[in-house]
């Protein structure tokens, strides 16, 4: 059996002094989620992500939210991006590229990924101010960012995340992580006319 034929899943704990994460992933889900961070806003995002990229998502988390959200929303992006990589192994047969706009009101947000195995992003666009702002009570608009790198590190993609337009920091931080969402459910489809790895490489 191939890894194209393979269910693609990880399951994935990691603990330190700041915080503790068990995560779970099925890459070709239909969206479903239970998410519980301790940081409200960021189970919001986490959850747009899991349902507009197709992907079965259970992730349980603490960690000192008392001192600031940072630790646990690094974390469990970094789990959540180790996931990735392990759940999509070879990456034979996958499209590899993907792209999204995606409006929320006032906000339009741009992102495309690539499923390349070198980690990379590109973040542009938010207004002057929105890294200091608290959605949702402790969750910083910098966290957003914060966040995407973590997740395209550990994955392996290069992301590039754009904001077109956008006033309200909810409204922001929402239509990226949903843009995020759709472009990497294109990129990790698999493709019935990909043979092989998508790659000149031979490999991701």
């Amino acid at each position: 059996m191939t890894r194209t034929d393979s269910p693609r899943v990880a399951s994935m704990r990691r603990a330190t002094s700041e915080s503790t994460v068990e995560l779970e992933l099925n890459l070709d889900g239909t969206g479903r989620s239970s998410i519980d961070t301790t940081v409200p806003f960021f189970d919001h995002m986490l959850t747009a992500f899991a349902k507009h990229s197709l992907t079965d998502l259970t992730v349980r988390a603490s960690g000192d939210t008392d001192i600031d959200a940072h630790h646990t929303v690094e974390d469990v992006s970094i789990v959540l991006g180790q996931a990735i990589r392990e759940a999509l192994g070879d990456k034979a047969g996958i499209s590899r590229y993907g792209d999204a706009l995606v409006p929320l009101d006032e906000a339009l947000a741009q992102a495309v990924v690539d499923i390349s195995g070198r980690p990379y992003l590109v973040h542009s666009g938010e207004p002057a101010g929105f890294e200091f702002h608290l959605i949702g009570g402790h969750f910083t608009g910098s966290l957003v960012r914060h966040s995407f790198e973590a997740i395209s590190f550990h994955a392996g993609l290069t992301v590039h995340v754009m904001l077109l337009a956008g006033r309200d920091p909810h409204h922001i931080a929402e239509a990226e992580y949903k843009a995020f969402a759709r472009a990497f459910r294109h990129a990790k489809a698999r493709d019935p006319l990909v043979d092989g790895i998508p790659s000149t490489k031979g490999a991701l």
